[in-house]
């Protein structure tokens, strides 16, 4: 990140209290613009998703301010920040949406904000997927599994996000199934997903904190349980140890040719 020409990526979310979200839609807009940055950011009443890419200085004025500036307050004081590189801008342009959700599950009842599952730091992630009475499970969708995932974890063979309910209520018992472990990209998709299983009575639900990104920056590939690559919802498409882009970039827009839509 030492190069003052290179693209600096930052993902970030955090579910907060937003009741202003549309309010807030047209500042963020122009205080992005203002900084030449590109890509695209979901405001809600829950919180905020989005993924910005720029000038490293651009990104990191963007960070100061959603964190500790005026614009929001200091309600986004645990946000979920993470940074990589891209050898060119990844985006085409710059949007700021207003969504019922920042992240669609469709369940009233998996409210971040009121409870969530136990998050596990990427250091302590292999030791806890490891114990023999985890279920490991990818929260995922398929084509985003097929490309990579953590060995021994249950595929629920989604489309979207949103049907994540729906394999919970078929597959998964809380009688039967006593501790989860989840994980998706970037950490946003589990929290709601703990959420909903803790609203349906599970008892020890556990989600990787920061994703499987956080993991791959973090735990050295030597001692690592990942196996293949993470899809990106950008045009670097996925990402390998190290946050280091994969080079599947016409695979990957195949992929989402296809139809398949950003879910965090």
């Amino acid at each position: 990140m030492s190069d003052p020409d290179s693209i600096k990526v930052a993902a970030f979310y955090q579910f907060a209290a937003l009741p202003d979200y549309r309010e807030l839609r047209e500042p963020l807009r122009a205080f992005c613009a203002g900084l030449k940055l590109k890509g695209s950011v979901l405001l809600a009443q829950e919180g905020i998703n989005g993924t910005l890419a720029g000038a490293p200085g651009a990104i990191d004025a963007l960070a100061h301010e959603l964190a500790n500036g005026d614009m929001f307050g200091g309600r986004l004081n645990n946000l979920e920040l993470k940074f990589s590189a891209a050898e060119a801008m990844p985006f085409g342009r710059l949007k700021v949406r207003l969504k019922k959700e920042i992240v669609t599950l469709g369940d009233e009842a998996a409210d971040p904000t009121r409870q969530v599952g136990t998050y596990v730091d990427a250091s302590e992630w292999n030791a806890l997927i490891s114990a023999p009475d985890t279920l490991l499970l990818d929260t995922r969708n398929a084509f985003e599994v097929a490309m990579g995932t953590f060995e021994g974890a249950v595929d629920p063979g989604i489309r979207s996000f949103g049907q994540f309910k729906d394999f919970a209520a078929v597959e998964l018992d809380p009688a039967k199934h006593r501790r989860i472990a989840m994980f998706c990209t970037g950490g946003i998709r589990c929290e709601k997903a703990s959420a909903h299983l803790l609203a349906r009575g599970f008892a020890e639900v556990y989600h990787l904190k920061g994703g499987i990104l956080k993991y791959l920056e973090k735990v050295p590939e030597a001692q690592s349980r990942w196996r293949g690559e993470c899809f990106v919802f950008d045009e670097r498409v996925a990402l390998g140890h190290g946050l280091q882009e994969s080079g599947l970039q016409e695979s990957g827009l195949r992929e989402r040719d296809k139809g398949h839509g950003r879910d965090e």
